[in-house]
């Protein structure tokens, strides 16, 4: 008999059997086999306790748990249902109230000090030095030394936490999907790229909305029918009915995330103070790059200072172009006018549409040609399995292999490009097996995926991206790498298991290969004639990469800044009587000013309320990471955008190690020195 498949331990998971009623009896199990051999550790003589006995059973412990819920969430993020969401939210609570109970089982903590405290201890060396130091600060940081009470409190917290954000996340994707736009009159789609008007046409065909005689356009809030709509519809009523739905996206009942928000911050600072800390910022950094609030709002409110200039100076340019177009006096633009207006100074100053480039991205090109500049930068073999071969969630998922140069299979992964209502949205990376080194001395085959939403195939032509959607799977394939090259035989310490600060820097700067013509040519081929880029379409691109970076760093900014301010001055936002309007004045300098006024993305900020900790306190994580990648990437610049030595450094260095030792010290390996936020503000346009 098949074991329950979401506890089947093989590396080709079986899809198809991963139904919600296996769901209960799988965790359940699971839990009970994790709470047993935790209770065996803690349990064991203290005399007697050794590395073996404590810090490496502990890792083992819940490794079955941890692979059967990472199948759940993720089945929840590309497949959500009605019996499935109810389901996952059945074992929520259980799940979340068992890890959050392991560092809080004083029997447990009192064997690790045990252990702590012996000669063999000090004798531990490299990795294993590492996991011992890191399990003891995760230990201590989760509240392992409070009083019972205290820890029982914090245990009741966490799995409130983990409840409270999975609602925002659900109400996040159910506002979205619950709006659409029909539109019957083809004349008021007048600007929308002829791609969008005929997905928009296939979509309301596929609804019932529309017929080949009577055709109609149904649009939604997923960002590939949303962005061209914004950007190029001239019709000014519609995009502002679009914008109002988008700016409501929990903000309304029944989805209305206000009320979650504030109970999430209420939590966090009290868990900030139950552990010690000022605020839920500190109690967060201390063990990332930044190492406290109060540092990352510094960096984050610096790069504001520098960007302010040339911010103000991008508003004013804006503003005074619209004016020049309509004769109307210049003046505030509405919310709904800014991607408009700032597509059209865009074409006008750089004669560049950034719709001439889509029919040079096509999807399957793109993908082989980013596994073309792997294979040259790193030495990597990537190999597709064939349709049928391999078991997958949706007809739309690919699956591949990762071979390095010698043929050895280092990991697979699967991809998952396009929207669909029962997906979250966004991009994104996940693990669903750590292999790595064996004690005997093999090598274990990752196991990942990346899932985005980028514009899907029309009728009769492939899907065709965008050079910003191209950038997004170059990101995730970043991602993807750090976790399939991991060589860390401590799981916990692979891959993407690292400092938030420090994550984004293997997937953000895949993205600067996205700019360069020599890997350009890998992939910008025209989709019909198999042309490459032109070279007056690359210089128009390239001139036009810092237009309005201003801009969008500023966006950046407001959105971490505002992440930080909340979590430093809970009370004081907690205290106000409208709490959105009040972090909305705290970040009002660095917002686009607009009649009336952009609302803050807050109540659909999944990155900060969507997860118990996520980005939350740490949203300037991107901008920390793109000092990192910047830098990182004036070595591939001056020894060579496919130097394979680089690129094997970078492998050593930084991918295969993940947290196996100090973020900084495997970066300072790779660099011979610490980052210089120079090249960052350089490459952005705002300095020389």
């Amino acid at each position: 008999m098949n074991p329950n498949p979401f506890l089947d331990p093989s590396f080709h998971i079986r899809w198809s059997e991963l139904v919600p009623a296996h769901i209960a009896p799988a965790i359940t199990a699971a839990l009970s086999r994790a709470e047993a051999a935790i209770a065996a550790i803690a349990n064991q003589p203290l005399e007697g306790v050794s590395y073996e006995s404590t810090f490496l059973a502990l890792e083992k412990a819940t490794e079955e748990l941890n692979v059967a819920w990472a199948k759940v969430g993720h089945l929840q993020s590309v497949a959500d249902e009605p019996v499935l969401r109810a389901a996952f939210n059945e074992m929520l609570p259980k799940v979340s109230a068992f890890y959050a109970r392991i560092p809080l089982d004083p029997a447990l903590w009192s064997r690790l000090k045990a252990f702590a405290a012996k000669p063999a201890a000090s004798g531990l060396q490299g990795v294993h030095r590492r996991f011992f130091e890191e399990t003891l600060a995760d230990f201590r940081q989760a509240g392992a030394d409070l009083p019972e009470a205290a820890r029982q409190r914090l245990e009741a917290l966490q799995s409130e936490l983990a409840q409270i954000t999975q609602k925002y996340s659900e109400n996040v994707l159910d506002a979205t999907n619950a709006w659409e736009l029909i539109v019957t009159d083809e004349a008021r789609l007048q600007g929308l790229p002829a791609h969008a008007k005929a997905e928009a046409r296939r979509k309301a065909e596929a609804k019932g909305r529309g017929t080949p005689d009577q055709p109609a356009w149904r649009f939604t809030l997923q960002q590939p029918s949303q962005e061209p709509f914004m950007t190029y519809v001239e019709d000014a009523a519609l995009r502002r009915e679009m914008w109002t739905a988008s700016s409501q996206v929990g903000a309304v009942a029944p989805y209305d995330n206000t009320a979650l928000i504030k109970r999430i911050l209420e939590l966090r600072a009290e868990k900030a103070a139950l552990l010690g800390m000022k605020d839920f910022s500190d109690l967060v950094l201390q063990r990332r790059m930044a190492k406290s609030g109060a540092r990352a709002l510094a960096f984050i409110e610096d790069l504001q200072q520098r960007a302010q200039p040339a911010f103000a100076r991008e508003c004013r340019e804006l503003e005074e172009f619209k004016a020049q177009q309509t004769g109307a006096p210049a003046g505030r633009l509405a919310p709904w006018e800014i991607a408009f207006w700032a597509e059209r100074l865009r074409q006008a100053r750089h004669a560049f549409d950034e719709e001439k480039l889509r029919p040079y991205f096509p999807m399957d090109r793109v993908v082989a040609g980013m596994f073309e500049l792997v294979h040259r930068i790193f030495g990597l073999q990537v190999v597709a399995r064939a349709a049928g071969e391999v078991e997958v969630w949706h007809p739309d998922v690919r699956c591949y292999e990762l071979r390095d140069a010698s043929g050895r299979l280092l990991g697979s992964f699967y991809a998952d490009w396009h929207p669909r209502e029962a997906k979250r949205g966004g991009a994104w990376m996940n693990y669903l097996i750590t292999g790595g080194p064996q004690p005997d001395g093999s090598r274990l085959p990752h196991l990942g995926l990346i899932c985005g939403n980028m514009t899907p195939p029309a009728a009769g032509r492939p899907a065709l991206l965008t050079h910003r959607e191209v950038e997004t799977v170059f990101h995730e394939f970043g991602h993807l790498l750090h976790h399939l090259l991991g060589e860390v035989e401590i799981k916990s310490l692979n891959g993407v298991n690292v400092a938030w600060d420090f994550v984004e820097l293997p997937s953000q700067i895949m993205e600067n290969w996205c700019w360069e013509r020599a890997s350009l040519d890998l992939f910008a081929r025209h989709h019909e004639t198999g042309a490459t880029l032109p070279d007056d379409l690359f210089a128009r691109l390239t001139s036009a990469r810092n237009f309005r970076s201003a801009a969008a760093t500023m966006r950046q900014v407001s959105f971490a800044r505002v992440d930080l301010l909340l979590h430093r001055r809970t009370a004081e936002f907690l205290a106000a009587p409208d709490l959105i309007a009040a972090a909305a004045a705290a970040v009002a300098d660095c917002q686009i000013p607009t009649e009336p006024p952009q609302p803050l993305i807050i109540r659909r900020f999944t990155h900060v309320f969507g997860d118990p900790v996520g980005y939350a306190a740490a949203y300037y994580s991107y901008k920390w990471a793109e000092v990192l990648d910047a830098d990182a990437f004036t070595r591939f610049k001056r020894e060579g955008i496919f130097n394979p030595r680089t690129g094997a450094e970078f492998v050593q260095k930084i991918l295969s190690r993940g947290n196996s030792a100090d973020p900084m010290e495997l970066y300072r390996s790779f660099m011979g020195r610490e980052p210089d936020p120079q090249a960052l503000l350089v490459r952005a346009g705002l300095a020389a």
